[in-house]
């Protein structure tokens, strides 16, 4: 018994949160990765893309119910995701017609247009911050437990209850969802074929015949729907503000390096092994160790690796490591 009061302990504190966590990561670094492998620059305004459709998120989100329109005991957030995507393609295609285009036509090295990510990092956030404002919003509407941790006492007799989300449960579904949708898009489309090939050869696909410009259109696009989402889910996991979207860079770059830059599939296993990383250090395992142990070796003191305030010290270590070692990245990305 004491074992499953561990596991349960263990999935209710590690296991869920990183699985969500990691879900979120792994949309934002599939971004990431797509502007890199494609457009052959580090996105660093990313973070406040994200923010961007977070923020359009939630006001569409007041609108909708200052009308009476709901979800049900889904969160309305889900019905503002379109419009929130729609606003955030918007401004991203706005962005690259206006700046990026520039510095491509002309063939500025790559860290030339990572410079120029981050003063439109900074104006996205100032944009951002200007409009909602500098404090925590949350997301109040819909269910909040699938599972309530007092339901799950009583249904199974044990110590340790058991609490998942409804936003936990929505971040997964839809991850898996839009990681299904983007695959299919870049296996079996012919704009998707087009973009593949585009990131593969660029001078051998404008031979090809194929469009640069709407290849680049639909990749921040598709960028833009990935930032959202990813945002939004975070928002409605979390809360929403938008310095904390800016910090959430890192550990984009972080799964999205360790992944492998230009590789989908090393940016979603990228996305999860940094959110288990950072959730594992930063977790106090007094309460699991006390099941797991005998009662005279029980902790006294918290066991925990390094206060969850500096968790992002754990995705910039792995980076530091990953660039040190293995600079392609786990599936053998493109050279950092």
């Amino acid at each position: 018994m004491d074992i499953i009061n561990a596991l349960v302990v263990f999935a209710n504190f590690v296991f869920v949160p990183g699985l969500a966590y990691g879900a979120q990561l792994a949309l934002g670094a599939l971004g990431v990765t797509l502007v890199y492998g494609i457009l052959r620059f580090s996105n660093f305004a990313h973070g406040d893309t994200m923010a961007f459709g977070t923020m359009a998120a939630i006001l569409v989100t007041r609108g909708l119910q200052a009308m009476g329109i709901s979800f049900g005991p889904l969160p309305t957030a889900l019905i503002a995701l379109p419009f929130a995507i729609a606003a955030t393609a918007a401004l991203v295609l706005a962005t690259d017609r206006g700046i990026y285009r520039f510095y491509r036509k002309v063939r500025a090295a790559p860290v030339i247009l990572v410079i120029v990510s981050m003063g439109v990092m900074f104006v996205m956030n100032a944009l951002t911050r200007f409009i909602i404002g500098v404090d925590e919003i949350n997301f109040a509407d819909g269910g909040r437990f699938i599972i309530a941790a007092r339901e799950f006492k009583e249904l199974t007799g044990l110590a340790e209850g058991l609490a998942i989300r409804t936003t936990q449960v929505i971040t997964v579904v839809t991850a898996a969802v839009a990681v299904g949708l983007l695959f299919w898009f870049l296996g079996n489309t012919r704009t998707g074929k087009s973009m593949r090939a585009y990131s593969d050869n660029e001078d051998l696909a404008l031979l090809s015949g194929i469009n640069p410009e709407r290849v680049v259109a639909v990749t921040w696009i598709i960028v833009a729907a990935l930032a959202t989402t990813a945002g939004v889910l975070y928002g409605l996991d979390k809360s929403f503000k938008a310095f904390t979207y800016f910090q959430l860079l890192l550990p984009i770059f972080a799964a999205a390096i360790v992944g492998g830059l230009g590789s989908p599939l090393g940016a979603i296993a990228g996305g999860f092994l940094i959110a288990f990383s950072e959730v594992t250090v930063t977790y106090a395992w007094k309460r699991v160790l006390g099941y797991l142990l005998p009662a005279d070796l029980a902790p006294e003191g918290l066991v925990q690796l390094m206060s969850t305030d500096y968790k992002f010290a754990v995705s910039f270590a792995i980076l530091v490591i990953v660039l040190l070692f293995r600079p392609t990245g786990l599936f053998r990305g493109k050279s950092v």
